[in-house]
Parts: structure tokens; C-alpha cells; sequence
């Protein structure tokens, strides 16, 4: 609806707008005409006819693999009517076979159209994945239930065959349909790179510790300005940290919620095992670590940002 030039149109357009605010119980007979401007008032007599809801909001949470983001997320899962998507990147390549033959997932639409003999770009995989999370998202909101999003940042940042500065984030994919809640949970660097070595995920080149922190760094570039939660901090004290976290994405908190996250299995569950929540000691340092941990500056400089000994 637009604003006609007229004198008659003009009080054509006003008259109908009433009629379609009270025909929505906008406003009552007696009910003088808002103080708002003519288009403002057209705007919102459409939006009210058409059901139109403001942007939705969407929870992400976001952090490199071996950082403790499984027991964070986990936590965050125990919290009241949470729905927690983990693990997820449509852009990953991860996942793509490499004997040639197409595996079987009939219920991945993403997966068929990676493997589909016409392929299609990228921007169609992360097109029909925001479609796909906007329906989610919208069927939840209606049964009261909040949806959050646990992005996979090592399919993007930590293997070698991924320009990871030549495409978006999850974040970035999805910015444009949803105002964000968000928040980054960090880790000590060498802890979480130890792990990596330990269980053979290291798939960058060089394998060492200034190149891990420096991908390290440009993850946390790409979501600079959000909120950052340290691990360490979590572990210390579980329940007010996680009541920290509830209140950057506007979750109802329950102080139930850790005594309840041994019952929650999801992907990327594979931390040290254990019901109790403390901080561990260190494993060792592998000697090849130990000899550039203090000349690495990359490393150095993501130990300062965050007040680590390095």
C-alpha cells in the first residue's frame, strides 16, 4: 500500500487503514488516530493484516574443536525448552567421500545436491540451509521452544584444502535473516592443540603450534566484537558461568541444568570423560611443542589476549 497524491485518495487510504486496524482489534470505535505518520500507520496496517512477525532471533554458539565447546553446549541443552543443533557447517567438506562411491543419507538434502552428477554452488547449499533453519526456528517459536545453532568453525578453519577467508561463516550465513544472540567460548591454546595432536586432527600444514594460532586468531577476527566465555572459567564455577551465558542469549536459566548434562549425548562428545565438572590437569607437552610454545608469536599474542600464561 502506498501513499496516493489526491486529497481523496489520501482520505480513502486513512478511512481503510482504520477499517483494517479495527477489524483486528487494533483499536477500539472510540480510539483516537495514533500520533504516527501516514506511511507508518500504512506500514503497520499491513504487517497486522499480513501476520508478518518481526525478525526472528537466533542463538549461535561458536568455538574451535578441543576447546570444551561439547560440555558448554551440553550445558546449554539442559537449559528449558532448548533445541541444540550441534556440529553444524553446510559448506564443510569434511563429510565427502573419498573412495568415489555416493554414501547413503536420504534424509541430508544438502548431502544430495553435494553429490548430485550437475553439482551446485555454494550459494544454493547455503540458501537451502538458512530455508531449512528458518522453518525450524518458526515451528519451535510456536510450540515455545528456542532454537540454537553449535557451528562446526574446524570444517572451515582448520583444514588445509579450505580457503577459510574466501567464505562466510555460519554466523555470517545466516546474519541476514535473523538478529543474533551469540557468543564464543575459548580455550587455553596449548590445551586444545595438545588434544588435536593427540587424537590426529591436525589437517593444516605446517602441523605446529604458530600455525594453529594463527588460524586461531583470524576465527576470532571473523567474530570479533561478540561475547567470549573461557572454558577455564566454566569449569571453575559450571552453574555461574552458565548463568552468564543464559543471560547473553536471553535463555531461562535453571540451576538444575548441571545435574542434568550427563544425560545429553551429541556430536563432538569426545572430551575426557567424567560426570564431575573441574578443572584437569594438563596433559604433557610433547617436546617438539614444548621447544616453540614461548617463540611462536601467533601463540603468544592469542595467550595475552585472553590474560593465559603462556
Amino acid at each position: 500500500m502506498t501513499v496516493r497524491g489526491s486529497s481523496l485518495e489520501l482520505k480513502q487510504s486513512v478511512e481503510e487503514a482504520l477499517e483494517m486496524l479495527l477489524t483486528h482489534g487494533e483499536l477500539s470505535d472510540t480510539a483516537p488516530l495514533p500520533p504516527e505518520s501516514l506511511p507508518s500507520l500504512l506500514e503497520q496496517c499491513e504487517i497486522a493484516c499480513a501476520g508478518i512477525r518481526n525478525r526472528p532471533h537466533l542463538r549461535t554458539v561458536h568455538h574451535f574443536a578441543c576447546t570444551g565447546g561439547s560440555l558448554i553446549s551440553k550445558a546449554l541443552f539442559t537449559l528449558p525448552n532448548i533445541v541444540l543443533l550441534s556440529e553444524l557447517d553446510p559448506l564443510s567438506q569434511m563429510m565427502l567421500s573419498t573412495s568415489g562411491k555416493v554414501p547413503f543419507a536420504p534424509t541430508d538434502v544438502i548431502s544430495a545436491l553435494r553429490y548430485s552428477f550437475r553439482t551446485v554452488s555454494d550459494d544454493v547449499l547455503v540458501s537451502v540451509f538458512v530455508e531449512a533453519l528458518s522453518e525450524v526456528e518458526a515451528q519451535l517459536e510456536r510450540e515455545g521452544r528456542t532454537l540454537i545453532l553449535r557451528d562446526h568453525a574446524h570444517s572451515q578453519f582448520c583444514r588445509r584444502e579450505v580457503d577459510f577467508d574466501a567464505r562466510p561463516t555460519l554466523r555470517e550465513m545466516v546474519a541476514d535473516r535473523f538478529d543474533l544472540l551469540s557468543v564464543v567460548t575459548i580455550r587455553h591454546p596449548l590445551d586444545s592443540f595438545i588434544s588435536l595432536t593427540e587424537r590426529k586432527w591436525i589437517a593444516f600444514d605446517p602441523d605446529t603450534l604458530e600455525e594453529y594460532s594463527r588460524r586461531y586468531l583470524r576465527f576470532l577476527d571473523r567474530h570479533e566484537g561478540m561475547p567470549t566465555v573461557l572454558y577455564e572459567d566454566f569449569v571453575r564455577d559450571p552453574e555461574s558461568i552458565l548463568k552468564g551465558i543464559s543471560q547473553i542469549l536471553d535463555l531461562p536459566y535453571s540451576p538444575m541444568a548441571i545435574d542434568l548434562i550427563g544425560a545429553i549425548r551429541m556430536t563432538g562428545d569426545s572430551g575426557r570423560s567424567g560426570e564431575r565438572i573441574e578443572p584437569r590437569p594438563r596433559r604433557p607437552v610433547p617436546a617438539n611443542i614444548e621447544e616453540t610454545r614461548n617463540s611462536s608469536p601467533s601463540y603468544l599474542t592469542l595467550c595475552d589476549r585472553f590474560g593465559y600464561e603462556p
